[in-house]
């Protein structure tokens, strides 16, 4: 397997990326990158949410993705905000399903949907980046 980097962001919200195989054995490590990321940010609380954000993302991108790599990116798009994003090569645009009851599989973005405040799509020429964002408040006290 190609040796896994992660890129700290050098501009803009603070953030962490790295480029992955668009393979199975990827999705561990996106769900690895998100939780060191909120651990960096003093936000443990919340990478319960985040990894099973991310694990979604990723996996649709190497079901339905394009392309040889994946790249997943974690981002403070606000004080109050993460955003979990996997960009992978292809421009077909996902698509929620609605499985019965006893289906196995497809309900990734339905969750994607109700464990977070808001995700969407961004196209570009090469690419499409699915992107969810998460509010972060103040995580409630443990004792």
């Amino acid at each position: 397997m190609t040796p896994i980097v992660t890129i700290p962001a050098a501009i803009g919200s603070p953030g962490y990326s790295s480029e992955l195989p668009r393979e199975e054995e990827s999705v561990p490590l996106a769900r690895s990158l998100v939780r060191s990321s909120l651990s960096a940010w003093g936000l443990d609380y919340w990478a319960g949410v985040a990894e099973l954000v991310v694990s979604e993302l990723a996996t649709n991108a190497v079901k339905h993705g394009a392309g040889r790599w994946i790249t997943v990116r974690v981002t403070r798009s606000r004080d109050d905000r993460v955003r979990v994003s996997v960009t992978d090569g292809s421009l077909a645009m996902p698509i929620v399903k609605r499985p019965s009851p006893d289906s196995v599989s497809g309900r990734g973005l339905l969750l994607v949907n109700e464990m977070t405040n808001g995700w969407g799509t961004d196209l570009s020429r090469r690419a499409k980046t699915v992107w969810a964002e998460i509010e972060v408040t103040e995580a409630p006290y443990e004792s």
